[in-house]
């Protein structure tokens, strides 16, 4: 089966590139490193022709709220167009858990265009929400940085590994469309402000964390439920500090 990866050499479309491959299947690693761009069109019609899955799991370049919604709106439109010509039997998004719960976030809020558009678009599709990724952790960090001091809410989040997304991802891309969404999640929540200084020290990194319940996530204030997963989400394997402990070596600074 012919299989499309959007955004194909990141770090969620590169392994998932990798796991369908081993799986057997012809898989298209496609990003404008490769030839096709999703913003502009260029060989997207190549790409999709004979394709009966396309999975999206490109990121904005940009997190500022309009340069981010412009890019979600532009590419999985002319993802859909393209898709919906080359006769593509099911289309996979990645987007994130409680997008809807988190209205002041322009990132959150172009996460939801990019699912309606998806769902109103007509071509058979699931919608991955995932919670955030541990490799994440060092820039939501840097984003709460002022000097040595970053400030975050101890608000409970749900972190999981890209590879556990990559698993979710694969399994449902090679299943029939649910025409809905799936969550995906870690097995642990954990409030932010402690999931940032365990980062911070096992990266042997001096920054002070301190917890302000008002202190902002790209944009958006927390609380428990704003990021963390429903019952019925599909759970990850590896909890945070095992893929800690393996990650990150303390004599390698979280900022390069």
């Amino acid at each position: 089966m012919k299989i499309v990866v959007i955004g194909g050499t990141g770090l969620i479309g590169s392994k998932l590139v990798d796991t369908l491959r081993r799986g057997g299947h012809e898989v298209v690693a496609a990003s404008p490193n490769t030839g096709v761009n999703s913003i502009t069109g260029e060989g997207l019609a190549q790409a999709l022709a004979g394709a009966a899955v396309v999975i999206d799991v490109a990121n904005s370049p940009s997190f500022e709220d309009q340069a981010v919604l412009a890019f979600f709106e532009t590419s999985s439109r002319n993802l859909l167009a393209a898709g919906s010509a080359a006769g593509v039997r099911h289309h996979v998004a990645l987007s994130v858990v409680g997008s809807e719960r988190s209205p002041e976030s322009g990132y959150l809020r172009a996460k939801l265009a990019q699912e309606r558009l998806i769902a109103g678009s007509g071509i058979p599709y699931t919608i991955v929400r995932a919670t955030q990724f541990f490799e994440f952790v060092g820039r939501i960090a840097d984003s709460g940085t002022v000097g040595q001091t970053v400030r975050v809410s101890p608000a409970l989040l749900q972190p999981i590994a890209s590879a556990d997304v990559v698993a979710a991802l694969a399994e449902v891309a090679l299943a029939a469309p649910r025409n809905g969404m799936v969550e995906v999640a870690g097995p642990e929540k954990i409030p932010l402000d402690e999931l940032v200084g365990s980062f911070l020290r096992a990266a042997a990194d001096p920054r002070t964390v301190v917890s302000d319940i008002h202190a902002r996530y790209f944009g958006t204030e927390l609380d428990d439920r704003s990021l963390t997963a429903g019952d019925s989400a599909r759970l990850g394997a590896t909890r945070f500090g095992d893929w800690l402990g393996h990650t990150v070596r303390a004599d390698q600074p979280s900022r390069g």
